[in-house]
């Protein structure tokens, strides 16, 4: 058997683990808690691959610490939190899963704008008060069924939701991204989208562009209290500033799987999401289950798993982001 070393941070399906184990040293984390930092540099040290996950994170400090290291496969689909360019000055493949978390992903999004437009949580806590005695003319919300949904970003995710829109008789739906045309969608700049929206879906990457980028002087343009969707990454958005537009009325709901504490690599990262946020009124919060479906899980897993053992074995890794790496590292 090969001497090859391979650190998983979070455990993996056993049908994976076991691959993985045909290619060298398994060390894997079996608690559903992630290692600390110091943790996860010690596992590192002596590492070729790494199979990494959302509570991770990949820079010059840790790829200098892990000389050996040859590939970090993300079993995710954004790679913002990992230093793609680090990767590549030192060597080392970074991989990612691009398709395999935008269904589940999509599905979710419409979920929560369900969720929050027809006050699923106040009637849910309502019944288990055990106060329900039957009917009542109270909680009416909104449906999609003849909305005008709004959808910023066409990237794989973005363009999903779009599809999946098409089944609910919207009244239109507007597309934000001057990178992408959508066909299914009618373009539209930011700031017609939320002006006009009643729903808008966020599904965009972090970047130095999207960076807060929905912030008091964006959400400003809201002009018909649109319920937004936040599927893609929580510092897209300025949460302190989403919280005021809930309070004043200027937004009609939040909901969001994605906060910005997640987003490891920004300098000034908030360690908790916004306590103003918590308490504000029409939210509907869920853990970063976009990708939470047993299958695509499973997906994922083997995807990272192909790319770790198509590195250890010298051959371009399907899913990797960076230009060269691995082979010049011993």
């Amino acid at each position: 058997m090969s001497a090859h070393r391979i650190v998983v941070t979070h455990r993996l399906h056993d049908e994976v683990a076991q691959r993985l184990r045909q290619a060298g040293t398994l060390v894997m984390n079996e608690s559903l808690e992630p290692w600390t930092e110091a943790e996860v540099d010690a596992q590192l040290r002596d590492a070729e691959a790494w199979v990494a996950f959302m509570t991770d994170h990949v820079d010059a400090r840790r790829l200098a610490l892990a000389s050996r290291l040859k590939v970090v496969a993300g079993a995710l689909k954004g790679g913002d939190s990992f230093d793609a360019a680090a990767c590549e000055l030192a060597g080392v493949w970074l991989t990612v899963v691009p398709d395999l978390l935008t269904a589940p992903t999509a599905e979710l999004a419409l979920g929560l704008a369900i969720a929050a437009a027809r006050h699923v949580l106040i009637g849910h806590q309502r019944v288990h008060s055990g106060s329900y005695s039957g009917w009542r003319a109270r909680d009416y919300g909104r449906g999609l069924e003849g909305s005008v949904c709004a959808v910023l970003g066409q990237g794989r995710l973005g363009s999903a939701i779009v599809d999946r829109l098409q089944g609910f008789a919207c009244q239109a739906v507007l597309a934000v991204d001057p990178q992408a045309c959508n066909p299914r969608a009618q373009p539209a700049t930011q700031q017609e989208a939320l002006a006009g929206a009643d729903f808008v879906f966020v599904a965009l990457p972090l970047n130095r562009t999207t960076l807060h980028s929905i912030d008091a002087c964006a959400l400003s343009a809201c002009a018909r209290a649109p319920i937004m969707v936040n599927v893609g990454r929580g510092s897209v958005v300025v949460e302190s500033d989403i919280a005021a537009a809930l309070v004043e009325g200027r937004l009609g709901g939040y909901a969001a799987d994605v906060f910005a504490f997640e987003d490891w690599l920004l300098p000034e990262r908030p360690l908790q999401v916004h306590p103003a946020l918590l308490t504000a009124p029409n939210t509907v919060f869920t853990p970063h289950l976009g990708s939470a479906v047993r299958a695509s899980r499973l997906a994922i897993e083997h995807a990272a798993a192909d790319n770790v053992l198509a590195a250890l074995s010298g051959q371009l890794p399907p899913g990797a982001v960076n230009a060269a790496g691995g082979s010049d590292r011993s």
